[in-house]
């Protein structure tokens, strides 16, 4: 498929925008899935043939203003200037060789004895001329004069004499490079620090955009897209555009430069050895091409693998309490590691790659050096075209310029890792949403009366085009009447209110508003009308009062306050510590479901909707919060529009209209009375739950509000299960702390937010880098690789010496008078470089796959050990805000690749600069010892340079972590309740929260952007200057003491490039402060010993398990909010083979109870005894393996149905024939049967793809497979709907006996055959017994019976 279709989608006609109206002809229906949606696993043939780049370079820059054009192309005519700074110290190098050679020469003609300086010019001494006057006649003993005297008889080449005053001469080129090295610096902080800040300035850009136009997506999108993968790309791929764009753009422009100028000195000086040195050039170009492809494709595929990885542990770290229930801790290790290993062989390959084109350059270099050599001295010695100088030039100026094109290549290598990353980023920007919720287009009615119809609509999701869900549905919602929606669970009630949201378009047919079909109306408008309230409302981590007023934005304190008392939730608020203030927590993990679930109304009420969508808004309260709430509800439906959708029967019978739902048609409608005489749907589902209606009338005789206050008070205040499902926010007590301290006694009195804020900011100090060898110890059984890595890395530190040492024995051969003698020599030198270079291709490659090796088995290894030791820590350090999934997988992305840093290429580059310093320090002190000190003074600063570098970053590296984090949490959290904030409208408010987090690290860049630059510009002068002072002094050693010119150019060549290289090994250091902080995080999460351990093999273990349970005065408050006590003093206790039922009010403890007995968390106080042993001394693993449990919301993972099943047993493999026999015994069997796939159908994420009543009995299968001694049941039928519900109850009996059983339930019907019922209040048991000894007492128990719980 030629990409340019892609494009199609944003060429539009007015109005189209919105898909105000269907357009066929350019967008065929399934253009969506097949061209956009490149990153999901369901590619399509077509799709798997792009390529992984497909954003030109100079795209990179879109989003550039003029001002940040005007900072790089200012920062790039710096980075020019610095460019060609190089090339023009060869011009002053050059004219300085000839200077040193002219005056070697004449040392050399003036030692013979028999010459003399006579009028600046060397002449035969007198005496021996005058004594044979070739005028007098010859004397007769010719055999006399010998050799030596015939050749004085011939004149001598006019040589001047006594005229070069060498010291002079030096101190004039002293200051050239003095001059030259004060331009370096300015130019070289300017280039980089312009950029650097104009790349700052544009990732913050790249990032608002991508962010809000993911917010912008259509709901069908992120059905399609994993939030773990978005937030991969909004964390590590921007950084990688970042660093494409920023200061190695400009170092890419100056080196580039230093290449065009070295060529054109070679071709002005002499054009001869330009063009035999350019005859070989293309070679290298042809190298450096094919690397930097290589590199960006691996890169690309790299990338690709991690993010499944990424998926991978979101998924696990936001089920955490799922696998830690099921044991399933290791096997989620697997599997992580099994999506790591591809990402890490790509990593190895892209190693080999670069060490072999390394490689191969370095060869090329060195025999262009023979040859450019050889041939050169010919046009010196023979032909006399050249001074020795002019070689030189020639020579270094060509070398200089491939030198430099050859470290341009590491730019390349980053602009590709940004192209590469930049392609899924612009596209989604790029990409116009099917249904756009910012856009402006569609009208906005002035009345609206509220009549929804559907006519004729089918739709299946995207993410699954071949089940559909609504097929021809046909419904009218009357203006002003409740229409209550009944049918089995997935007959596509709830799909309908999502489409009348808009959140979907129907793929036939129109659901229309007041008679206009809404896909012409204002999306943002659409929604305003509408309150929503869920079975499992979101609500997001910060106040109460705050996640009411993203009900409608502007709205005052007092309507808040009417809201909540409509929602029958201001009492409860009001008796909380902080009242409108508390915080929820994330995902509102801090309330009992009943609390949220008043929230979520008082959410919709304060919109003042005139279409309410009730979507099983009671399912998950117990009785009395369900009265409560639906008397609520009663109270807000007068005079709107209102949908409802619930399977208990007793919420819809006083609708106006109920509509019964199946197989995604609307088969009957009328009212209760006339429905039960149809004997459809509805009458099944009525009589499943007939004598509940009973309850019903009792209803009226319900106590007034205020004596039931009191007791609600005491209630509403703990936590739960569910709640904390979701990790919760408020700050702990820092590990340390609670050691020291007793839970109880810290309490969190003061203002939360201030101690919230200062205990983060102490976490974030503690952070020491982390020592080395620690890191090393982890790299430890690649000490083969590395060994060999660091044995080819010392041979590559020795050829820079090595080279230094032949260069200057060229420049020595130019003084030689002896042409023989010079030929020979210059022979030899030659095949020393040959040699060289071979050996140096070996080495090369040699390092670059060892280390790369080495490197990402170290990633690897560390990315397991990280997401091993996450799963390994007790449940509660998950509900600390640091620790939330988001924040997790994000470190284990960044924290364990960049942990590479200190170890595999960096010993590479440690090693490398060590040999080569080593080396040529050596060699300097052997031939000038009083040369290399002062030179030797200079290597500090150089050394010096690079620190700063390090020292610096390393700040930042701290600043930019934590700037990011707090982004990334908004960014988290907003993606993963995307149908919340669409349902709101409140997709702005989220991206300028988002763009507010934004500005920090932006002001963290600028700050960075001018150290960086100093640093850079003072570690590019400093060869400069080292050199200046070098020859100065050098001029005086050759004067003064005799040195020979040679051993000057070999003791400041050898040094000053190896000093270069070890400024080359400092630049590479921000990598090392990097890798060292993110080891030091690393290690604190390794280090971390969890209060509950689950890999110990510690505790007790005993054979004959029987299922004894004992709650002896356990007192327990959640670690994250301590000043909450939610048991107080619980004690019950069951038999083995007996079930036992908790009923109480939400938030009274009986979920915290069953996290209790999985040891979830320890009791404060008192005990939890089973089988007599007391729990904290039980092994966990022992201990969880021999329960069951099914939750109310049960989290499935992304696999298929059988897999999931599966995981009821991580400890043993598991056939399909015990699988199926778990699903008969679930009543799941013969629904599995009816998919296409059946028990390989893919469930989605979190389970996304199933109604909930096949969710749960997917858990239920789950339970049983594992055929536990405890089954727990927290709730696990109220999700349901009757006819699910009466076949999950009859699923749950059978999967009851012979077994110890805890049922927490709201409808007592599934309670009252419990062997005891325990009624909790306040976190203690205020009444227990059976069933009718409860009645009898007339307490509690009877009154929650009697507040209308539909009972069998």
């Amino acid at each position: 498929m030629p990409t340019g279709s892609v494009r199609l989608q944003s060429i539009k006609r007015l109005g189209q925008d919105n898909h105000s109206y269907d357009v066929s002809d350019d967008e065929p229906s399934g253009s969506y899935m097949t061209m956009t949606n490149s990153n999901k696993g369901s590619k399509t043939p077509e799709d798997s043939e792009k390529p992984a780049i497909r954003v030109g370079f100079f795209q990179l820059f879109r989003f550039a203003t003029c001002k940040d054009v005007a900072m790089m192309v200012v920062g790039g005519v710096c980075a020019m200037l610095h460019g060609s700074a190089q090339p023009l110290m060869l011009l002053v190098f050059g004219m300085l060789t000839d200077t040193f050679i002219e005056y070697d020469v004449e040392l050399n003609e003036l030692r013979d004895d028999r010459k003399e300086c006579v009028n600046n010019t060397i002449v035969w001494k007198r005496n021996y001329t005058e004594a044979y006057d070739p005028a007098a006649p010859p004397p007769t003993g010719w055999g006399l004069i010998n050799n030596s005297t015939w050749e004085m008889l011939t004149p001598l080449r006019p040589l001047r004499c006594g005229i070069l005053d060498i010291e002079h001469e030096m101190t004039l080129f002293a200051f050239y490079y003095v001059g030259i090295g004060v331009a370096v610096f300015l130019l070289g902080y300017l280039q980089i620090s312009l950029w650097v800040r104009s790349a700052a300035k544009q990732v913050q850009l790249i990032r608002k955009l991508y962010f809000s136009k993911v917010m912008r997506m259509e709901i069908g999108w992120f059905d399609c897209t994993s939030v773990g993968e978005l937030n991969t790309r909004l964390s590590d791929d921007i950084n990688k555009i970042n660093d494409a764009i920023a200061d190695q753009v400009s170092i890419f422009i100056q080196r580039f430069t230093t290449f065009i100028c070295g060529f054109c000195i070679g071709f002005v000086k002499g054009w001869k050895l330009t063009l035999v040195i350019v005859a070989v050039s293309p070679l290298i170009g042809l190298g450096a091409g094919l690397m930097a492809w290589f590199v960006a494709k691996l890169t690309g595929m790299e990338l690709q693998a991690y993010a499944k990885a990424g998926a991978v542990a979101d998924e696990v770290l936001s089920s955490i309490r799922t696998v830690a229930a099921f044991g399933g801790e290791q096997k989620e290790v697997q599997r992580y590691d099994r999506n790591l290993v591809s990402a890490q062989q790509w990593g190895i390959r892209r190693g080999l790659i670069m060490g072999f084109f390394t490689g191969y350059l370095w060869l090329i270099i060195f025999l262009c050096y023979a040859l450019a050599f050889w041939y050169g001295s010919t046009l010196v010695v023979g032909a006399q075209e050249y001074t020795p100088g002019t070689l030189l030039q020639v020579f270094f100026g060509v070398l200089v310029a491939a030198m430099n094109l050859g470290q341009a290549s590491p730019c390349l290598e980053a602009f590709a890792a940004g192209r590469g990353a930049a392609t899924m980023i612009f596209e989604t920007i790029d990409r116009e949403p099917e249904i756009d919720c910012l856009s402006e287009a569609g009208y906005k009615l002035d009345r609206v009366k509220g009549d929804i119809e559907f006519h004729n609509v089918t739709f299946h999701y995207p993410s699954r085009p071949e089940v559909k869900i609504l097929d021809q549905l046909n419904v009218a919602v009357k203006s002003g009447e409740t229409t209550a929606f009944v049918g089995p669970s997935g007959a596509g009630k709830s799909t309908a209110i999502q489409l009348i949201q808009r959140f979907y378009d129907p793929k036939e047919g129109m659901v229309t508003l007041d008679g206009h079909d809404i896909r012409g109306l204002n999306i943002q408008w659409l929604r305003s009308l509408m309150g929503i309230v869920e079975q499992e409302p979101v609500l997001f981590a910060t106040t109460i009062a705050e996640n009411i007023r993203y009900g409608r934005p502007g709205v005052t304190m007092e309507d808040i306050i009417t809201a909540t008392k409509e929602a029958n939730a201001y009492n409860f608020i009001m008796d909380l510590p902080q009242k409108f203030e508390t915080l929820v927590g994330e995902g509102g993990g801090q309330m009992s479901g009943g609390q949220k679930q008043r929230i979520a109304i008082a959410r919709a009420l304060v919109r003042n909707p005139r279409i309410l969508l009730l979507d099983m808004a009671t399912s998950a309260l117990d009785n009395e919060s369900e009265a409560v709430v639906q008397e609520a509800l009663d109270k807000v439906r007068m005079g709107r529009t209102t949908i409802s959708i619930a399977h208990r029967l007793s919420t819809i019978k006083n609708a106006d209209v109920i509509v019964g739902f199946e197989h995604g048609r609307a088969v009957e409608r009328g009212k209760h009375a006339e429905l039960l005489e149809r004997k459809g749907v509805y009458f099944t589902l009525v009589t499943l739950q007939s004598q509940g209606d009973k309850a019903l009338n009792e209803k009226t005789q319900k106590k007034s509000d205020g004596e039931d206050h009191p007791e609600k008070l005491n209630l509403s205040r703990a936590g739960s299960y569910r709640s904390s499902l979701r990790a919760s926010v408020r700050q702990r007590s820092r590990s340390q702390l609670s050691n020291l301290i007793p839970e109880s006694t810290y309490s969190l009195s003061k203002p939360e937010v201030s101690k919230n804020t200062t205990l983060d900011e102490e976490e974030e100090e503690a952070v020491e880098p982390a020592p080395v060898a620690r890191i090393l110890k982890y790299n430890a059984p690649e000490w083969p690789y590395m060994l060999f890595g660091s044995f080819g890395a010392a041979i590559n530190g020795g050829v820079n010496p090595v080279y230094a040492l032949l260069f200057s024995q060229i420049l020595a051969t130019f003084s030689i008078t002896d042409p023989d003698v010079q030929t020979r020599e210059i022979n030899n030198i030659c095949t020393f470089f040959v040699m060289v270079g071979v050996v140096s291709f070996f080495t090369q490659m040699l390092q670059g796959y060892a280390f790369s090796k080495s490197g990402e088995l170290l990633t690897r290894r560390l990315r397991r050990l990280g997401f091993h030791a996450m799963l390994g820590q007790e449940i509660g350090w998950f509900d600390d805000h640091r620790n939330s999934p988001g924040a997790l997988t994000t470190r284990l992305a960044t924290d364990a690749s960049q942990v590479q840093g200190a170890t595999g290429s960096q010993i590479g580059m440690i090693v490398n600069s060590l040999t080569n310093i080593g080396v040529a320090v050596i060699m300097s002190f052997c031939f000038s010892w009083k040369l290399t000190l002062l030179i030797l003074c200079f290597l500090p600063f150089i050394g010096l340079s690079g620190a700063f570098q390090a020292r610096m970053l390393t700040g930042f590296a701290k600043q930019d972590k934590v700037a990011m984090e707090s982004a990334g949490r908004i960014s988290g959290e907003a993606l993963n309740n995307i149908r919340t904030i669409a349902g709101l409208g409140k997709e702005r408010s989220f991206v300028e929260m988002y763009n507010a987090q934004l500005d920090m690290p932006y002001q963290a860049a600028l700050k960075k952007a001018n150290v960086y630059g100093a640093c850079y510009g003072f570690a590019q002068c400093v060869v400069f200057f080292t050199n200046s002072a070098s020859y100065k002094f050098g001029g005086y050693l050759v004067r003064q003491e005799g040195l020979h010119f040679s051993l000057v150019f070999r003791v400041i060549s050898a040094i000053v490039t190896s000093g270069t290289a070890l400024g080359r090994a400092s630049s590479y250091t921000p990598d090392y402060a990097k890798a060292k902080i993110s080891a030091a995080r690393f290690f604190q999460l390794l280090d971390r010993v969890p209060q509950i351990s689950v890999y110990s093999g510690k505790g007790d273990k005993w054979d004959n398990f029987k299922g004894n349970l004992d709650f002896i005065d356990c007192k327990f408050t959640y670690p994250t909010r301590p000043d909450i006590q939610v048991l107080n003093g619980l004690n019950v206790s069951v038999k083995p083979g007996e079930t036992l039922a908790f009923v109480g009010s939400s938030g009274c403890g009986k979920s915290t109870s069953i996290q209790l007995l999985e040891r979830f968390y320890d009791p404060d106080h008192g005990k939890v005894l089973i089988d007599g042993h007391d729990s904290t001394h039980v092994n966990v693993s022992f201990l969880r393996s021999k329960i069951g449990i099914v939750s109310q919301e049960p989290i499935l993972f992304d696999c298929s149905i059988a897999e999931n099943i599966k995981y009821g047993d991580n400890s043993r493999e598991i056939g399909m024939d015990e699988v199926t026999a778990a699903a008969k015994k679930a009543q799941l069997h013969d629904f599995v049967m009816s998919l296409p796939e059946k028990y390989e159908t893919n469930v989605g994420a979190q389970g996304s793809q199933l109604s909930r009543g096949q969710k749960q009995r997917i858990a239920i299968a789950r339970a049983i497979i594992r055929d536990p001694r405890i089954l727990l049941l927290d709730e696990a039928t109220s999700a349901l709907d009757t006819e699910s519900e009466k076949t999950v109850q009859d699923a749950l009996d059978k999967a009851r006996e012979g077994r110890t059983c805890i049922v927490i339930a709201h409808r007592l019907s599934t309670i009252q055959n419990s062997n005891i019922i325990a009624v909790m209040s306040r976190g203690i048991v205020i009444e227990k017994g059976t069933h009718s000894q409860l009645m009898d007492l007339n307490g509690a128990y009877h009154k929650l019976v009697t507040t209308g719980a539909p009972i069998s």
